[in-house]
């Protein structure tokens, strides 16, 4: 039997479908087996890192050296795809990791903008929610550090011309930006999960259509290499519920 986390690495990994010769920078275990999945079958030309300046295989092997200034021309040349974390996002892909509540008197600080501008206007940037909720899909983020497609639409096409979120992964399903004007839409349930339920997890109105697929089921090779291979040790199923 498939898991829910089983669910969240495919749909995860699916991010990087066709993407080439880019580099992954998932952020997170699901995320990370996502990728490690998606180079093992569909996506081998994806490059991974191991998250500080070194190219790595898929056994950890160094590949080639990756120094700061390499990974940044490869930001700013649009050769990466990343799949971020978001404290708060909404309707348009805005994204928060900054601080909650009011910018000059927080009520908790977070992580900091970070790289998260300079990544969602220059390179796709997906995201990965692991506990779904209405304080995470909100109506309005408390302060924007990754760009959604209203703030870049409305800046022009210094901002608009390399912006590209393909896709939301949270717990629940997997969301795009086919809704009107751009905003989020449910693109597929995760297997046991409801519409209703997506919707009273969510804090704004979600674009549904008439009938939303399921989130595809993992073939029995992939199975086997998340389960004996990526991750032996379950490490999957403790960020996300069963």
């Amino acid at each position: 039997m498939t898991t829910r986390a089983e669910y969240c690495v495919i749909a995860c990994a699916e991010a990087w479908r066709g993407d080439g010769e880019v580099l992954a920078s998932p952020m997170g275990p699901i995320p990370s087996f996502g990728a490690r999945l998606a180079k093992r079958t569909f996506s081998p030309d994806l490059l991974l890192t191991d998250g500080e300046a070194m190219l790595v295989g898929l056994d950890g092997t160094v590949e080639g050296w990756l120094p700061y200034r390499r990974h940044l021309t490869m930001v700013t040349g649009g050769r990466r795809h990343v799949m971020m974390g978001a404290s708060q996002i909404d309707r348009y892909g805005n994204q928060n990791i900054s601080c909650i509540g009011d910018w000059e008197r927080p009520s908790r600080q977070l992580l900091g903008v970070r790289g998260a501008p300079v990544n969602t206007l220059n390179n796709p940037v997906s995201y990965w929610v692991p506990r779904h909720s209405p304080r995470v899909f909100v109506e309005r983020v408390d302060m924007v550090c990754g760009v959604g497609y209203d703030r870049a639409g409305a800046a022009g096409p210094s901002a608009s011309r390399f912006h590209r979120l393909p896709r939301v992964v949270s717990d629940l399903g997997v969301f795009d930006f086919a809704g009107p004007g751009r905003s989020m839409r449910l693109a597929s349930l995760h297997p046991g999960v409801t519409v209703e339920q997506v919707r009273a997890a969510t804090g704004f109105e979600l674009a549904v259509g008439d009938e939303v697929p399921y989130t595809r089921e993992p073939s029995a090779e992939e199975l086997r290499l998340i389960r004996e291979v990526i991750d032996p040790e379950g490490l999957r199923d403790r960020e996300v519920r069963a």
